[in-house]
Parts: C-alpha cells; structure tokens; sequence
C-alpha cells in the first residue's frame, strides 16, 4: 500500500520512443512535422466542410467528427511526449498518466463506432442511392456522431476506473511514449490475468465486431457494383469507397494485433511500433488520404486557396 501510494504521488517515468536509440532527436523533430501536418491537415478539413456549401451534406458531417477526433488523439499522445523531451525530462504524474488512459481509449473507442457508421453510409449511398437523403439526414447524422463520442467515453471509463485502480510497485519505468492501457497495466503488483480477459472482450466488442460489420458492408457494395453496368459508375462507386476503406485498414490493422494478439506472440517493440503508426501516423494520413481521393474536398480546398491569392 505503501509503494502504491508514493506511486500515486511520484507517477511514471515514460521510457519514451524505442529507449537507446542514438538519434532520437531526429525521430523527435519528425514526430514533430507530423504532428503540425496532422494538426494542419485535420483542422483544414473540419473548415472546408463548415465553410464550404458543397460539403454540408450527410456524407461529410462524420468527416468532420473523425478529423477532431484525430487532433485530440494525436494531440493526446504526443504533445506530452515532445513537452518532455524538450524540458530534458521523462516523468508524467499518477493524474497525468490516468488522464492520457482516459482520452487515449476514449477517442480510439469513438473513432471505431465512427468508422462502422461512416461503412452504413457508403453502403446506403452506393446499393439505395435514391433514397439515401432520406435515411442519412441531418438528424441520422447528429446520433452517429453522439453516439460515437459517447459511447467511447463509456468505454474510456471502464478501462480507465480498471487499469488505474490497480496497486503499482517496484518499477515506475512504463516502455512507451506515453501511458497505453497494457503497458500501465505491466507495473501492476497483482495478477492482473483475469483483467486482461477483460480487455480482449472490450477489444471484440469495439475491434472485431465493427471491423466483421464494416467487411460486411463492402461485400454487400462489391456485390452491388457488379451489377452497375457503366465502368464510368462503378468508378464513382469505388472512389466514393476507396478512401474509407484506405482508412480502415490503417486503422484497424494495428490496432487489432496490439489488443488481440497474445503479448506472448509480440514484443514491447512491435506493441510501440504499431503504436506510432495508429496514434501518430494515421491521423496525419487521413486528412490527406480524403482530400487527394474526393474531388469534392479537393475543389473546395482549391477554393480557399485562390481566394487567399486573390486577397494577397
């Protein structure tokens, strides 16, 4: 109880990014680019579709909701990281580190939901397009985009009440850039086995079973598109999927090996390899992986631009 309690007021030590490497602060300043890139690339995006006329419509609302949730997940992981390293220190408080848990799991919970709700829309837009404005209004689009934060937020609580209730001793050391629920979960002084059964089964309820719902809506649109005579239309159909689905896997590929492979399968390399890619990596590709592939975007990007030459 003791080591637990000056756990509580000492906190972690954040072993950072792949500890011993000889040139970190290069791997620092383009975490860095990255980051003003995901931040840039991302707030533009959720501006393009609140300025431009073109973009009020059902299909870019989730848009919008998944760039901010990539600035808060991207800003969560790395803004303490960089703060460290540039303060020439690695310690993140009990409160800190609870915190980092907390938002961690509850924006990639929300970004789940999303892309499982973002998959319905394709798939009513693509197999039932005459009567998609009627099913994907406004008022459909709001409770996707409530149900999606909130019900990340619910399931932030959980992880975070379990991983942080445990008793810490021994080491404070956590290998990682920043407080991930397994890597927290390995300074517990209890066998935490049981807890991790826990995590697998949050892991199929927010992982497998969106990921199963997602494929099956692109196997009902493949079907559907086969049946789309004009190569001009079945083009449309699969540029209006490409991106999405680009997005998924980017996504839900890594995230699915660290919560559901065995850590008897992988190493705390590989766990914080991936990590990168789906904390830090995939919200800077997002924003750019919407605007190169929907002409749409990429029009109302032009838009902004010429106006701001025009002012000039």
């Amino acid at each position: 109880m003791r080591r637990e309690n000056e756990t509580s007021v000492i906190g972690f030590t954040l072993l950072g990014l792949f500890p011993g490497m000889s040139h970190i602060g290069l791997m620092i300043c383009a975490i860095l680019l990255v980051y003003i890139v995901a931040i840039t690339g991302n707030s533009t995006l959720v501006l393009l579709i609140v300025l431009d006329p073109r973009l009020h419509s059902p299909m870019y609302f989730p848009l919008s909701q998944l760039s901010l949730m990539d600035i808060s997940l991207i800003s969560t992981t790395v803004l303490k990281m960089l703060t460290n390293y540039f303060l020439g220190t690695s310690d993140i408080s009990y409160v800190g580190c609870g915190t980092q848990v907390y938002f961690y799991s509850a924006l990639g919970g929300s970004e789940c939901i999303l892309l499982t709700f973002m998959a319905y829309d394709r798939y009513v837009a693509i197999c039932n397009p005459l009567r998609y404005m009627v099913i994907v209004n406004p008022k459909l689009c709001l409770q996707m985009a409530i149900v999606s934060w909130i019900g990340g937020a619910i399931h932030s609580v959980v992880q975070t009440v379990y991983t942080m209730h445990f008793p810490r001793c021994g080491s404070r050391e956590i290998h990682n850039f920043f407080c991930e629920l397994q890597a927290v979960l390995k300074r517990s002084c209890e066998d935490t086995s049981a807890y991790k059964k826990v995590v697998l089964v949050m892991a199929i309820l927010f992982l497998l079973i969106p990921f199963g719902l997602i494929l099956t809506s692109y196997i009902l649109i493949f079907l559907s598109v086969l049946h789309i005579r004009s190569s001009k239309g079945r083009n449309k159909a699969f540029t209006t999927c490409s991106s999405h689905l680009m997005v998924v896997f980017l996504y839900f590929g890594p995230t699915m090996f660290v919560y559901m492979i065995p850590s008897s399968l992988r190493n705390s390399e590989q766990a914080q390899g991936l990590s990168i890619f789906y904390t830090i990596l995939t919200p800077m590709l997002n924003p750019l992986i919407y605007s190169l592939r929907n002409k749409d975007v990429g029009e109302a990007l032009r838009k902004v631009l010429c106006k701001g030459l025009i002012i000039r």
